[in-house]
């Protein structure tokens, strides 16, 4: 009878476990990154209910300031993480439009919209450079994670302060992406539109930030000075 017998395995060196652990995250990391396409597919929509750091929805209530009556337009609502916190903050007499220009992510708010119980929200396809609606209708307009993601921000900025009513506010919350947008740059975009800013929270990677048409400033008009929390300054500015 033959025994069997069987080299010893030498031990993988730390070094080189370092080095294939570091290799396997490099990968993901550029799979993460240029598989991030916009608009976001709706295949990966999973993802999008997962809540982000400084993107809560205490701090999105905090800044956005939703209340019972206002009608209120949310661009690019994804899977509804954000509209199925805030339409039933408007009440019965009030009104969440979303916008997207993928059908199937309206059909997937929409769906659970019903299966909530949520009569107010109003789903619409379109494309937000060219906002389907009349001047000043909106209190307020909002885009969580959703403007870097559309060509042209500036004319989707331009087209959310034609859209406000007189003194309404628009949010815009950016997370650290391949489609972010540092938040001096956006500062810089809003400027250009006759947007100035009141309100902004979390640093340049994660931040929410207010705006108002430069119209509210007029005579008749109470003017907010902004204010920061959670920034640090310079950060991320570019």
């Amino acid at each position: 009878m033959h025994r069997i017998t069987t080299a010893p395995i030498a031990p993988i060196p730390a070094r080189t476990r370092w080095a294939v652990a570091a290799g396997v995250g490099a990968a993901l990391a550029a799979a993460w990154w240029l598989g991030d396409t916009a608009p976001y597919p709706y295949a990966q929509r999973g993802l999008l209910d997962v809540p982000l750091p400084f993107l809560t929805a205490d701090r999105m209530d905090a800044v956005l300031q939703p209340r019972p009556g206002e009608r209120i337009l949310e661009i690019g609502p994804g899977t509804g993480l954000q509209s199925l916190h805030v339409a039933p903050q408007l009440g019965p007499e009030g009104r969440l439009d979303v916008l997207d220009i993928q059908q199937e992510m309206l059909d997937h708010v929409m769906g659970r919209a019903e299966r909530d119980g949520l009569a107010t929200i109003r789903p619409t396809r379109s494309d937000a450079r060219e906002l389907p609606y009349a001047d000043g209708t909106f209190d307020a307009v909002y885009a969580v994670t959703a403007l870097g993601e559309i060509p042209e921000p500036d004319r989707v900025l331009r087209e959310a302060a034609r859209v406000l009513a007189p003194g309404g506010r628009l949010v815009i919350g950016e997370f650290f992406d391949r489609h972010w947008i540092p938040f001096g740059r956006l500062h810089r975009l809003a400027d250009a539109a006759c947007l100035h800013l009141t309100e902004r929270r979390g640093p340049s990677p994660a931040y929410l930030a207010r705006f108002r048409p430069c119209r509210a400033d007029a005579p008749g008009h109470q003017s907010e000075r902004p204010a920061h929390s959670d920034r640090d300054t310079g950060e991320g500015e570019a």
